[in-house]
């Protein structure tokens, strides 16, 4: 059983089949059903079929009211206003549709797949060698990480690429520095001697950061080595084999510390995927001979140029997008454009999508449209930049430290985690957990928090990074996810002898045909964010289920000896597939469900 069919199919259908009987030409019209507030769903498309038939909208809506099949599915179907239509399902039908995506033996919940799969190469998570990853890498990455996820879990095949940094003239100073002070990258010890241990991906930033300043300082100062830099950067692109082996070296220390992050993140890096700047050189001296035979490109004093007509400067003259230097060196845009003649006709993908600040869109938006000209890009192959917004302190301005310096990732990280430890550490002994469960727990409602405040927002907008409030269990947090989750599990241990099990015969109160209403749209809600790539959508559809699983532990109780046998089976299955629809919510946001909280 791949997916199962959720009420809100099943009601179209219905309705479909009613309009078809009561208007023939309107056959597969689409009654335009939604959620409402006023019953379970209300239609709304018959007013727009009644003006393109020329017929009275009520009295529209009255006849295909009259051909709606009513009992099993629908148990009640009213018109309301100028031709609306209010409908109600039975109390059966919800259980019955939630009891089939429960025993989905595949584990998926019913979820379908997307009808038409293709292949996305996505951009993502992209830090530079010989720096430290700072709050403004955190977004892409986690933006997307849960993107790869969401697209994975609906059956897109995803190709995952992180564009580090690894090029470009500053590696020629660090060359040559570390060529005349070969001992600056050996780890130190606090006493200052070399240590043969492994090395740390903090150890290893620290030792680049050190060679970086100094070798700056050096470049600043020294006119004779500034030359001598240079003339290493010409060494590096012709492919000297000492200086490519140097440089090597600063992207594998760096990774050790890229690695380290992401750990700390939560989130999988494979080495595999990592193509940096560096990995489209032998492509550039190509993609500028292609673009200019073509004439997507030409000379501009001295330089190969591409402009367009909308892109203009303050003084009016065109802005191009240089794809070649006057000098002969590349810009940003040949390394794009390369990558993405590779993603499309090497990887055969037919969506890019590239998980990049907002502040770059011009930028893409020229790339994109030179690769369009060249036809590297149509209507069956796509590129799109997620623009993400700025991470902003509580002041409402870009999150700084107190002395105005950019916020390492890796100090958040443990901030984050130590807080939320604190949090986990003042329950622990209610929930007589041990330390290492707190240490756990901690890492992973930290983690937690920062990711969801990212994802809760939608990526175009900026917000504001506030601790106190992610770690709250109050409001839209994952702390209140996580520890709805863990509620649910501490119930299901507590139940003994009874187990989960649906008794479709039952009525339902309100607060469980509302929790049952909102479990039923999760598949269909994935499939809506995975084509948007909206992460935010699923964050808030999370939020409003653990909203009403509050409402419902407020009016139903799960476990009382004053409830038939049947009614603790029916509430305790009702729980265990929110819960299970949590656990995979948030696992494709990225955050854990620790089951003790």
């Amino acid at each position: 059983m791949a997916s199962v069919t959720s009420l809100t199919a099943h009601v179209h259908q219905r309705l479909t089949d009613a309009l078809t009987a009561a208007l023939p030409e309107t056959a597969d019209a689409d009654p335009l059903l939604r959620r409402s507030d006023r019953a379970d769903f209300q239609a709304n498309g018959i007013l727009a079929l009644a003006k393109k038939a020329k017929a009275n909208p009520r009295d529209l809506a009255t006849q295909v009211v009259d051909r709606v099949v009513t009992g099993d599915l629908i148990k009640d179907i009213e018109v309301s206003g100028p031709g609306f239509l209010n409908i109600t399902v039975t109390d059966r039908a919800i259980t019955q549709t939630l009891a089939d995506r429960a025993t989905d033996p595949t584990d998926r919940l019913g979820v379908p797949f997307a009808e038409h799969p293709g292949t996305t190469v996505i951009d993502y998570a992209q830090p530079n060698v010989a720096k430290e990853m700072h709050v403004g890498h955190l977004r892409s990455a986690v933006i997307g990480d849960a993107v790869v996820q969401i697209l994975e879990f609906v059956g897109e095949t995803v190709v995952r690429r992180h564009h580090i940094g690894d090029w470009g003239t500053q590696f020629g100073m660090l060359i040559q520095y570390l060529d005349e002070h070969p001992h600056e990258l050996d780890r130190k010890t606090p006493e200052g001697a070399a240590d043969g241990t492994a090395e740390t991906g903090e150890e290893a930033m620290s030792n680049l950061n050190r060679l970086y300043k100094a070798a700056r300082t050096h470049f600043d100062s020294d006119e004779e080595f500034k030359t001598r830099a240079r003339r290493r950067v010409v060494d590096l692109q012709a492919g000297d084999p000492h200086t490519l082996a140097t440089w090597q070296r600063f992207v594998d220390e760096s990774k050790v510390y890229f690695f380290s992050v992401f750990e700390k993140l939560d989130m999988e890096i494979r080495d595999a995927d990592i193509v940096g700047e560096s990995g489209y050189n032998d492509m550039l001296d190509e993609t500028c001979r292609i673009l200019e035979d073509s004439g997507v490109a030409v000379r501009s004093e001295g330089a190969l140029c591409v402009f367009f007509d909308d892109v203009k400067g303050p003084d009016g003259n065109p802005v191009p997008l240089i794809v070649k230097k006057s000098d002969g060196g590349y810009g940003y845009a040949a390394t794009d454009l390369s990558a993405i003649r590779n993603r499309v006709f090497d990887l055969k993908a037919d969506t890019l999508l590239y998980v990049v600040d907002a502040r770059q869109s011009l930028h893409f938006k020229m790339v994109f449209e030179t690769a369009r000209r060249a036809g590297w890009l149509n209507e069956d192959t796509k590129a799109q930049q997620l623009a993400f917004g700025t991470v902003l302190g509580k002041d409402g301005k870009p999150f700084k430290t107190r002395e105005g310096e950019t916020v390492r990732l890796v100090d958040l990280l443990d901030e984050a985690i130590d807080r939320a430890t604190t949090v986990v550490r003042e329950k622990a002994e209610k929930m007589g957990l041990s330390e290492e469960e707190i240490v756990e727990n901690g890492r992973f409602v930290g983690v937690g928090a920062v990711k969801y405040a990212d994802l809760s927002t939608s990526a175009v907008r900026d917000y504001k990074f506030d601790l106190d409030q992610m770690v709250s269990l109050n409001g839209d947090t994952s702390v209140y996810l996580q520890y709805a989750y863990a509620r649910i599990q501490s119930i299901l241990r507590k139940a003994g002898d009874a187990r989960p099990l649906a008794h479709p015969e039952l009525a339902l109160a309100p607060a469980e045909r509302a929790l049952g209403l909102h479990l039923d749209q999760f598949g269909e809600l994935l499939l809506d964010v995975a084509a948007g790539y909206e992460p935010h959508k699923l964050a808030s559809y999370l939020y409003q289920l653990a909203s009403h699983l509050t409402t419902f532990y407020d009016q139903c109780q799960v476990l009382s000896d004053a409830n038939p046998k049947e009614v603790v089976e029916n509430r305790l299955f009702l729980v265990d597939l929110t819960a299970r629809t949590l656990h995979r919510g948030m696992a494709l946001l990225g955050i854990r469900t620790p089951e003790r909280l």
